[in-house]
């Protein structure tokens, strides 16, 4: 077998050559790196193989491919690794092809900390490992969808990968830098449809492989079946204080944050506490609706995330994403009116359009006692316009105020109250009509362009009248018990109806489940899955 950097024969007067290319080590040091040319008389395969032996735990079926250029065997020989400067993907293949050959068959490899840059360097570990389990490539500069192309599960490729691991690599870091995390995780779940394991983190996993209608015996699923909660929406709720000093406050405040923010430093009081996080998240409802696609508005498209994740002077304070980062939860709570301020004119410009539609907005407020002072409490939900994208955006913002004292710069500035606390949580936009007063629909959503089914639900947009046809008549042979969840379904993923039965079968006959993993699938899906 002839590979790069194999033993050559030198005749009389020849002398091994080496280039001037060298590699700083992370303490600063520099080395040479090892050149194509090994010492003679040394079998360079015999190197390789002995270097994968040493590597591979039988008992665990794992091979530790691992920091290869730190390896002392390797550089005794001049050999570059994958991910050497200088290497090329025939060194992965050679070490691959060794591992094929290894007994029991290896489940896990582990090549992380590689500085592998291009995804060409593992086009044959698919070819050599096609029944590769676990894979980690942590720490590694893949930087495009084509790096990963090369090793997704597309027909031939790591059609069994359960567990990949991407952590630390320019192609998953960058998307969650950009408030993309939802997109990067749905792209790959739907190169690798095997995966039950993404970073470190479980992923639903769905099956759309031997679609079936469910028969008589088959499990009725848990939940709800009507459309709407018992109790009604309610209005806002302000109750204990006067509706005209919450009205006054929130009227004057919404408009200076749009126009004159810095100014806002008058009404916070010097030892107050602001922050705020960003849930990327689109809820169902909207993306049912099609709020963020809907032509109606382009300029959400135009959203990006990263301005609210990183800015702020501190960035989003999401405690639930933070994991044990505290000098992260330190640096994203402000404290005192100048710091609030100087976190607060470090995000976008926003316009809260307060004087318009009464709707948009939600409003409740009562009174919270603080010791042996009383304080007043407003929440508020809305939507507000953000510059320069000019897409819409939903919030949930969190007063804690008191009354301004004589002589206090709030008074001095004309505030009746000082602000103590305030957190602000700004989402995906959600269509104003969730607190709308009346009947809380839990299950059939209406959605702007969709179309009325015979039944009096609504249809997804892109559902002919035939395929209406086709779906009511496919749903006499579903379990009566069943029909409801899987007509929603349908609906809203213009799926036809043994596809959506076997989407809820696989997700526990969550309606949630279901919806969230159609959306990681559904690039996967064959024409004849749909209505």
């Amino acid at each position: 077998m002839a590979i790069r950097g194999a033993s050559k024969h030198l005749t009389a007067g020849q002398r091994i050559r080496r280039n001037a290319l060298s590699i700083t080590n992370p303490d600063g040091a520099t080395r040479p790196l090892p050149t194509r040319v090994a010492a003679m008389g040394v079998k360079t395969l015999d190197v390789w193989r002995d270097f994968v032996n040493r590597r591979w735990n039988a008992e665990a079926r794992f091979l530790n491919l691992e920091r290869m250029l730190d390896d002392e065997e390797l550089q005794k020989h001049n050999l570059l690794p994958p991910g050497a400067p200088g290497s090329s993907p025939r060194e992965a293949a050679v070490i691959f092809k060794l591992a094929s050959h290894l007994k029991p068959e290896v489940q896990t490899i582990s090549l992380a900390n590689n500085n592998i840059g291009s995804g060409q360097m593992l086009s044959t570990l698919s070819h050599y490992l096609p029944h590769l389990a676990n894979l980690s490539l942590q720490n590694n500069n893949l930087r495009t969808w084509r790096d990963v192309d090369y090793i997704s599960g597309r027909k031939g490729k790591l059609e069994h990968l359960r567990e990949l691991v991407l952590i630390g690599n320019p192609v998953r870091e960058l998307e969650f830098q950009n408030g993309r995390g939802d997109k990067y995780k749905s792209e790959m779940a739907r190169r690798f449809v095997s995966l039950t394991l993404l970073d470190q983190e479980a992923i639903a996993a769905i099956s759309f492989d031997a679609p079936g209608t469910s028969g008589p015996s088959a499990p009725v699923p848990k939940g709800p079946t009507a459309t709407t909660f018992p109790a009604e929406m309610g209005p806002s709720f302000i109750t204990g204080i006067e509706g005209s000093i919450v009205g006054n406050f929130l009227m004057r405040f919404f408009p200076t944050f749009d126009n004159q923010r810095e100014s806002l430093v008058n009404v916070y009081h010097p030892a107050a506490t602001f922050s705020f996080s960003a849930n990327t998240a689109i809820p169902i409802r909207s993306r049912i609706q099609g709020h963020h696609t809907s032509k109606d508005m382009p300029n959400q498209r135009k959203l990006e995330w990263v301005t609210w994740l990183a800015g702020g002077a501190g960035g989003s304070r999401n405690l639930g994403r933070m994991g044990h980062g505290v000098d992260k939860m330190l640096n994203s709570l402000h404290v005192g009116a100048e710091e609030a301020m100087k976190s607060m004119t470090n995000l976008p410009k926003t316009v809260h359009d307060v004087a318009g539609a009464p709707e948009k907005f939600c409003v409740d407020a009562w009174p919270v006692g603080q010791g042996e002072s009383m304080n007043l409490f407003i929440s508020v939900h809305g939507q507000f316009i953000e510059y320069p994208a000019q897409g819409i955006r939903s919030f949930d913002r969190s007063f804690i105020l008191a009354p301004a004292s004589e002589g206090s710069r709030a008074k001095q500035n004309g505030w009746d109250v000082v602000i103590l606390s305030d957190q602000l949580v700004v989402r995906a936009y959600s269509s104003h009509e969730a607190w709308t007063p009346g009947p809380m629909l839990v299950q059939a959503v209406k959605g702007e362009g969709s179309t009325p089914s015979a039944s009096g639900h609504t249809l997804g947009p892109n559902i002919s009248p035939q395929g209406i046809a086709r779906m009511n008549q496919d749903l006499l042979a579903v379990d009566e018990r069943q029909r409801p969840f899987v007509m929603q379904i349908c609906q809203a993923t213009g799926l036809t109806v043994k596809y959506s039965v076997d989407c809820l079968q696989n997700n526990g006959w969550d309606k949630e489940r279901a919806l969230a993993n159609f959306e990681q699938v559904k690039g996967n899906l064959p024409p004849d899955a749909f209505l």
